[in-house]
């Protein structure tokens, strides 16, 4: 067992794991002053609910071996309970006995891989912003995870035997399994929800630019985990990756500031810390398999496009609150499809062929149907039954005093109503 790529990716995965609480500030920061508790509760949702489904049988889905016994590929953690009754029980017994590549426990590559499907499933409540109730999305969360996220791991992550990655299709760290994933589905809520009171261009501000800022350097930093971790070794590949979670954000928050300067005269904090989002989205596929140089180019062009996307939901009519959408979903393919012409030996470029390209097109076409779909479905039926969207009237009195009975800017004394410091 090789110590030092165990501590790295227990460290990166424990980077990961910090992004989540990083983008319950982004996200916020973002809404106004009566949902920050709301919108940060979904992010803080998904951590305990996820990590308690991935621990029983969401790793089990995500990394199954077919072989003898096998009766639904992929599927084996739902209906093939191991002795433990965990879907960790196989992983359990390696990580005593054996390792991954003899580098390091299979239960640090488990923990590594949890902190990607909760944040997967944490970047889809953005979309329903200032709107939806907490109780209802734990339940799309735990069925989604369950009917869409696992199995697109499978697809993408299980080396081996997952189709997309089989197919030949580069994804590094996710860029379909996770953003095009979560971007599918929260183009679904948004749709499913309906738009907020009052939707329009200009309509809703950020309350709290400062959180906004710093969710973004939090996701960045934890981003580092998620990119150059992805490798599961601290070597030349992963030094590649990282170079490249520096450059492309770089970038893309120079490209997103000067499109802001050329349209609306100014450049924002708030547009800053979207740049470096976006960048940071459409490197995650990249991260290995472009030069650094290739890297910048992919910021710069990513935030150009999305920061034109964002604008999409207010000529289509649907509302996605923190543009879920517009950085994620548009993110995630455009880095998708980016390998196609610039991957090492394998792009356009490089190889004078197309094929690298059209199996990513495939595979980012195939993610956000089925992500979009299941997603879409599952809201639907949920809103109809439990009831998933509050009330205009509840919106306009606050979601956080309605659905939690907290407020989350006190400034007097509940009791004698006296402004404190007074």
């Amino acid at each position: 067992m090789n110590q030092g790529n165990t501590a790295f990716v227990l460290i990166m995965a424990a980077l990961v794991l910090f992004m989540t609480p990083g983008l319950a500030f982004f996200y916020g920061g973002l809404v106004k002053a009566k949902s920050v508790i709301s919108m940060m509760m979904m992010s803080f949702g998904a951590i305990g609910l996820v990590s308690v489904l991935w621990v029983l049988y969401g790793y089990a889905i995500s990394f199954a071996v077919p072989g003898p016994g096998s009766h639904i590929v992929g599927i084996q953690g739902v209906f093939e309970i191991d002795t433990n009754l965990l879907g960790l029980g196989q992983a359990f017994e390696q990580s005593q006995a054996s390792t991954i590549h003899a580098a390091y426990p299979t239960l640090a590559f488990v923990g590594f891989q949890a902190t990607f499907a909760i944040i997967t499933v944490a970047l889809i409540s953005g979309a329903i912003a200032d709107r939806a109730r907490f109780g209802t999305w734990m339940v799309f969360s735990g069925i989604w995870a369950t009917v869409c996220y696992f199995p697109v791991a499978d697809w993408v992550f299980n080396l081996g035997h997952g189709w997309i990655n089989n197919l030949g299709v580069i994804d590094f760290a996710g860029g379909t399994a996770v953003h095009i994933d979560a971007g599918a589905a929260g183009l679904a809520l948004a749709l499913v929800l309906g738009k907020r009171v009052g939707f329009a261009k200009g309509a809703h501000k950020p309350h709290n630019p400062p959180f906004v800022l710093l969710g973004a350097g939090i996701l960045w930093f934890g981003w580092f985990g998620f990119n150059a971790g992805s490798e599961g070794a601290a070597d030349g590949i992963a030094s590649l990756a990282w170079i490249n979670t520096l450059a492309a954000p770089a970038a893309a928050v120079l490209g997103w500031l000067l499109v802001e300067k050329l349209k609306d005269g100014k450049a924002t904090s708030i547009g800053a810390a979207s740049g470096a989002v976006t960048g940071l989205v459409a490197i995650t596929p990249a991260c290995a398999a472009l030069t650094p140089g290739w890297g910048v180019v992919l910021g710069f062009v990513s935030a150009v496009i999305c920061c034109f996307a964002i604008d999409w939901k207010y000529r289509l009519g649907f509302d996605d609150s923190l543009d879920v959408v517009g950085v994620h979903l548009v993110g995630g393919i455009v880095g998708t499809l980016w390998l196609g012409f610039f991957a090492n030996k394998t792009g356009l470029i490089y190889s004078g062929s197309f094929a690298q390209l059209g199996k990513q097109a495939l595979a980012a076409a195939v993610v956000l149907v089925y992500s979009f779909v299941l997603a879409f479905i599952i809201g639907w039926i949920l809103q109809k039954t439990m009831g998933f969207r509050i009330t205009s009237e509840e919106e306009v009195a606050g979601i956080d005093a309605v659905v939690h009975g907290e407020e989350g800017y006190v400034l007097y004394d509940q009791e004698d109503r006296t402004p404190i410091g007074v």
